[in-house]
């Protein structure tokens, strides 16, 4: 191993796909069973490591040298053998405050909750102090000093203003989770989620939609890393590189999500992007025939609209969790606030905004069939189309400009 990232679950890591952006240099991603860690340092077999969940306070009876920011938050997640003795650096610092700023979320004067008591939450309390916040919690499921309970934080801190989560609660694959109920803190003008997949949490849709600041930790994993590979190899960076990378990864990383009615395209707008950016297309409804073992309209007939509507969730919640990808949904997928939420984690959603007039009824759509059902269809669901999207794409055009349209927003 010459460069990489060790922890014990990496399933979900974006560290290479970041540091790759970074330089052409190999990095990789090496999970370690916790019983096998003592080994792995001691034979020091590695250039440099980025350390993440649950190592980055059990590698520092290991090292030679820690920096002061490591050394004070204790905990470390950047290490570079140098001659055979191993300096640990902590990085995670520079990119919790690099989020924060892009977030928005101020800290100085608030009370600030963080969950979790792990090497990312010493790094969260040590930035709160850093940015003079006024009160700072550590939270955690057992109660011990210094850390109050969850119970404690809904009944004697309600009056939160800030929280950031360090735990791994809401990371893929479990991302239907959030570590705590936002509806418990009505003072609240911040939240902050060091989880970076999905790209936006459960707690982070749901802050958002009480019109909080909120982001995940994307940003923060970039930020560190471009400090770790500077550290790396003695080198520095040019100013735009985070926001550069950033932009680089979230954008490959982001699903292009297509709702809209039956017969507006949208499975042959997701075609043309899926051909055009070389990316897999989801077309839900064939999931669901696959699924199901058979067509849509033996599915309402055999078994009626309320189990499709939940095989259709299913089929929505799996395919959420994935990224990248181009998703075409079934025209009934929005109805249920639930389908939005959770292609909202990892996607951006564009309204297909066909006229109606140009809406073509088929035997095979058993809620829109004729002309008449169409039209109702339309009427019942064309405000719940605009309010579940990101962006509403004008598709009275043919089917290759919409998808132009769709580019022309998903890579400005």
């Amino acid at each position: 191993m010459t460069t990489g990232c060790i922890g014990e679950h990496l399933k979900h890591s974006f560290s290479r796909e970041v540091h790759n952006a970074l330089g052409n240099f190999e990095y990789e991603i090496k999970e370690i069973p916790r019983d096998e860690l003592d080994s792995f340092m001691v034979k020091k077999e590695f250039e440099a490591i980025n350390v993440t969940i649950p190592y980055k306070e059990l590698v520092i009876p290991h090292l030679f040298f820690i920096d002061e920011h490591a050394k004070a938050i204790g905990a470390v997640n950047t290490i570079v053998n140098r001659e055979g003795k191993l300096y640990g650096y902590n990085t995670d610092f520079y990119g919790m405050c690099a989020l924060l700023s892009h977030a928005g979320v101020e800290l100085k004067g608030k009370k600030v909750a963080i969950l979790g008591t792990g090497g990312t939450s010493k790094t969260a309390f040590a930035v709160s102090e850093y940015l003079s916040a006024k009160e700072i919690l550590t939270v955690s499921r057992s109660k011990r000093e210094g850390i109050i309970t969850y119970d404690e934080l809904y009944t004697a801190h309600s009056d939160t203003e800030v929280i950031i989560n360090t735990t791994p609660v809401g990371m893929y694959p479990n991302i239907f989770s959030s570590p705590v109920e936002l509806s418990r803190f009505p003072s609240l003008t911040g939240v902050i989620d060091a989880v970076y997949n999905p790209l936006r949490t459960q707690f982070i849709c749901e802050a958002k939609k009480r019109g909080i600041a909120a982001e995940g930790g994307l940003y923060m994993l970039v930020a560190q890393a471009v400090r770790a590979a500077e550290i790396f190899k003695d080198i520095s960076f040019e100013k735009n590189t985070l926001d550069s990378v950033f932009g680089k990864i979230s954008g490959e990383k982001q699903n292009i999500v297509l709702i809209g009615m039956p017969s507006s395209g949208k499975s042959t707008v997701g075609g043309i992007l899926a051909d055009k950016l070389g990316r897999e297309l989801i077309d839900t409804d064939a999931f669901i025939v696959e699924r199901a073992k058979m067509p849509i309209p033996e599915i309402f007939s055999t078994y009626g609209e309320k189990r499709f509507r939940e095989i259709e969730s299913e089929v929505i919640n799996e395919v959420s969790a994935r990224t990248g990808a181009i998703i075409a949904t079934g025209g009934g997928a929005p109805l249920k606030r639930e389908n939005v939420d959770a292609l909202s984690q990892n996607g951006r959603i564009y309204f297909i905004d066909r006229p109606l007039e140009k809406l073509i009824p088929t035997d095979d759509r058993p809620l829109s069939s004729t002309k008449e059902a169409v039209e109702k269809r339309y009427a019942e669901r064309y405000d719940i189309y605009v309010s579940s999207s990101d962006v509403k794409i004008d598709a009275s055009s043919e089917a290759e400009a919409v998808a132009d349209k769709i580019l022309e927003d998903f890579l400005k």
